[in-house]
């Protein structure tokens, strides 16, 4: 939200209604965009939408009639919103709007169709969120806004394929949940008022058919014909509750007698087992959500490029190497710093990359470079000065030690081991990747400083730079900088500590 002082008497309103809006399933390629539905203790009914010029309108006139707001036109052109004396005052083609004397930016400026005014579906959370008493939660990406302390969690969804395919299902705030079985489907139950639910698509498996949502707040897992039984564990997370749900297929009839000529099949386990000294890899695409970080010239967003490279790079090594890759945000949205390092750390990675891009003002500027983090002298003697380990029971009876750190100082006992990775992945970059003139550096970054494993930062070009704006969009340079990625992570894995050649 952008706000500026504006000398004006106009008040702030307010306004005790709870509310839930929800967007249903979009209808592509028309003028009408998909309604939202609001929810209320009194029921349901629908706030129609308009699409024009890739933003998402609503009517005033409606959006009056669900929130008990006065419309009326004012001198010169202006239409003030009101609410029990107070006043929103807004004016068509201008993309501001006044609310108690500041401005407010809008993503574009309401319009007139005859006697109607429209205005951009943000007006709700950032001009009505400053006339009303209840807390307005806007989250577009999933078409959903809440309204008031409505228990509403972020849950999203994902399945690892395999012979027993795993269901992973984060909840954001931390919520509680139940899974049950009727008939052939799964039934997780969360413990809210409604859900803002992301369910990835997938193509049917023979273990696992389809998701979908159940209103209110139940998600169903749709079963094949080939499931025998599921799994389910949960583990909290740093902000999350994660829900772990294996599939097990059912057992084949077997044979009275085995054919006698059939040999035992050779044991191929440790082909499929992750190579040792890497099992878990943290990748962090950079921003996301209402943070879209750089943005070139010609449109490229930081955080899209980010997210694209970040999927890449998962799938290669996975595919290639059988390491486990967790993203640290799988779609577009807002991930805090601190949660980042520690999706990395609660998921006990080995090593952690995030993924930015670069800007200057000096618009020739190009070339990646990679960063490791640097502390100051203080909290260099207060990291080894609280370095430690206390004794604590074992399950399953006797004891251990287990280190102790600050949090937010974790990355200093690994300093050495990312300079090494920062040092290979420079080297695998020669010839492939134009680096910058100062390829590996050190500096300040809050998002690897809680990172209890080798961590860097990858900047992988300037999106300032329209040259390389256009490079770094291209299919070709991503395979590229995978391929770097990937082989110094090999480099890595196989090089002794203290030594990266």
């Amino acid at each position: 939200m952008t706000l500026f002082r504006f000398s004006s008497s106009l008040l702030v309103a307010t306004a005790t209604a709870g509310l839930i809006l929800l967007a249903v399933d979009p209808i592509g390629g028309q003028a009408q965009a998909p309604a939202l539905t609001i929810l209320s203790r009194e029921g349901r009914r629908p706030l129609p939408l308009t699409i024009a010029n890739d933003q998402e309108l609503v009517v005033l006139d409606d959006l009056a009639a669900a929130f008990q707001l006065t419309v009326r036109d004012e001198p010169l052109g202006a239409v003030a919103v009101g609410y029990k004396g107070k006043t929103v005052l807004l004016t068509p083609d201008q993309a501001l709007v006044s609310v108690a004397g500041r401005l407010v930016s809008l993503p574009s400026a309401p319009t007139r169709n005859g006697r109607r005014v429209l205005v951009p579906v943000e007006f709700i959370n950032r001009a009505l969120a400053l006339i009303y008493d209840s807390r307005l939660d806007l989250r577009k990406s999933s078409r959903l806004l809440i309204v008031g302390d409505w228990r509403v969690p972020r849950v999203t969804m994902r399945i690892e394929a395999g012979d027993v395919p795993r269901i992973v299902v984060d909840a954001t705030p931390r919520t509680e949940s139940s899974v049950s079985q009727q008939n052939n489907s799964l039934f997780i139950k969360f413990e809210a008022d409604a859900l803002d639910l992301a369910i990835p698509a997938f193509q049917p498996q023979a273990l696992v058919q389809a998701a979908r949502l159940l209103e209110p707040v139940t998600l169903v897992i749709d079963l094949g014909p080939r499931f025998g039984g599921f799994r389910a564990s949960t583990q909290p997370l740093e902000s999350s509750t994660r829900l772990t749900i294996d599939i097990l297929p059912s057992q084949p009839d077997a044979p009275a007698t085995p054919p006698p000529s059939t040999a035992p099949p050779p044991d191929l386990s440790a082909l499929s087992q992750p190579p040792a000294g890497l099992r878990v890899i943290a990748i962090d695409p950079g921003h996301g959500g209402q943070d879209d970080g750089v943005k070139g010239a010609k449109g490229t967003k930081e955080k899209d490029l980010a997210l694209t490279v970040a999927r890449r790079v998962k799938a290669a090594i996975e595919g290639r190497l059988g390491i486990r890759v967790v993203l640290t945000r799988e779609d577009d949205r807002t991930v805090a710093l601190a949660t980042r390092a520690a999706v990395a750390n609660n998921n006990k990675a080995d090593l952690m990359i995030s993924l930015h891009a670069n800007a200057s003002f000096q618009k020739a500027a190009i070339g990646a470079s990679i960063l490791y983090a640097s502390f100051d002298r203080e909290a260099e003697q207060l990291a080894r000065s609280s370095l430690g380990s206390e004794r604590l029971s074992a399950f399953g009876g006797g004891l251990r030690d287990v280190d102790l750190v600050f949090w937010d100082l974790a990355q200093i006992r690994h300093v050495a081991r990312s300079g090494e990775l920062a040092a290979l992945l420079e080297e695998q970059f020669r010839d492939r990747i134009p680096l910058s003139a100062h390829p590996v550096d050190r500096a300040p970054l809050d998002v690897l400083e809680a990172a209890n494993m080798p961590a860097v930062m990858l900047e992988m070009g300037y999106l300032t730079n329209e040259a390389q704006e256009a490079q770094m969009s291209a299919p070709e340079f991503q395979n590229s900088l995978v391929q770097a990625v990937f082989d110094a992570v090999v480099k890595f894995r196989d090089a002794p500590q203290g030594g990266t050649r």
